[in-house]
């Protein structure tokens, strides 16, 4: 094994110890391979996007920019690594800048392996370098965002033999810049998360991050085995508004998708109709079809007094539940004429006869749960 290849090898098995396979990947040809370089940013780092509206994020991670690598026979004695860097929040112009500064090192370095070396220059000062500080502003333009408040998009049709054919600038039209973002920030996160130890508030037992729910307004951290019991014991009692968090005198308020981790199928679906039933209690212009065996919500319509259930397409009057009677008055119902029955059925019977009480009984609604007064008519 010649020099050059003893201090490749040497360099690759380095950097597989270092760094974890979604970060490092060598092909299995050896000299060939990838790094993922994820860029954690400043506390209270924001991203700024514009468009319609300009809308502001908090962030704590960027999507890598990915240095994929092939190594000459004659590195590092001779040549440099054949490299291509790309991005998907970069422009171009500041892809190239970075391949430039890669280029610069390797001739400081010049006959010493270099890809640590850049690997530590692209995670540690590639903001300062390119002057990227909070508020990172990006453009979205009508399902098309571009990175850096597009500035630097005239500069690359003005100066397009400035770029160089290393900088790539990964850029999918059909989805949208700012989701993307977003979307891996929480993942970082949570990777993040699931990678540290966290002692539970309950049970006191230290856990790591994987085996804990994280309450995200409060950031107060519980071991899932705990919140497991406690969300059902609180479903099972039908108190699911009170999801919360077991801190004292907290208001947060755990997620639908965190419940669903944690708690079965059935208990799930208890939740999820009583939070919609919740929901729609109080709701002023939502109530529920009259008949026993639909209860579907009924939307109103203003100043209107006909509901119309969606399921079983019962027509009723939104004031006595019973079927639409137009501009009609009214009938008793069969709580008022409980009353009539259990209370003033002597003095009726004196002054109108046992006759009248039951020509009354048979226009009310669910009669047949009143047998019982009636009966003490006759």
């Amino acid at each position: 094994m010649s020099d050059n290849q003893e201090a490749q090898e040497d360099e690759l098995l380095a950097l597989a110890s270092i760094y974890d396979e979604d970060e490092f990947r060598r092909a299995e040809s050896g000299r060939e391979g990838e790094i993922h370089l994820c860029l954690e940013l400043p506390p209270d780092f924001k991203l700024i996007v514009k468009g319609e509206k300009t809308t502001e994020h908090g962030i704590s991670f960027l999507p890598p920019w990915v240095l994929s690598f092939d190594l000459p026979v004659d590195y590092p004695s001779s040549s440099a690594p054949v490299f291509t860097l790309s991005s998907k929040w970069l422009t171009r112009v500041k892809i190239t800048a970075l391949c430039k500064r890669l280029d610069q090192l390797w001739e400081e370095n010049l006959g010493n392996v270099v890809l640590f070396t850049w690997i530590q220059f692209l995670k540690e000062e590639t903001l300062e370098y390119l002057g990227i500080h909070s508020p990172l502003e990006i453009q979205s333009i009508a399902g098309q965002s571009q990175g850096e408040s597009g500035q630097t998009q005239a500069a690359e049709k003005s100066k397009p033999q400035e770029l160089d054919p290393r900088a790539v600038q990964e850029v999918d039209p059909r989805t949208d810049m700012l989701n993307q973002l977003l979307d891996f920030d929480e993942a970082q996160k949570q990777k993040v998360f699931d990678g540290k130890v966290f002692c539970c508030g309950i049970c006191f037992s230290e856990k790591l991050g994987s085996s804990c729910l994280l309450f995200k307004e409060c950031q107060h951290v519980y071991c899932k085995a705990c919140m497991k019991e406690y969300f059902e014991i609180q479903i099972r009692d039908g108190k699911v508004q009170c999801l919360d968090c077991p801190e004292p005198e907290c208001t947060s308020v755990a997620t639908p998708t965190q419940v669903k981790l944690l708690v079965g199928e059935e208990e799930f679906a208890r939740y999820d109709r009583l939070l919609l039933q919740s929901s729609l209690d109080q709701m002023a212009d939502v109530v529920y079809c009259p008949r026993t065996s639909c209860c579907t919500p009924v939307m109103l319509e203003p100043e209107s007094t006909m509901g119309i259930c969606p399921s079983c397409q019962y027509a009723f009057c939104t004031l006595c539940k019973r079927s639409y009677h137009g501009l009609s008055h009214c009938l008793a119902t069969a709580g008022k004429m409980s009353f009539v029955v259990c209370g003033t059925n002597t003095f009726l019977q004196v002054t109108r006869g046992r006759s009248f009480l039951r020509s009354v009984l048979e226009n009310v609604s669910f009669r047949e749960q009143w047998r019982s007064p009636l009966a003490q008519i006759g």
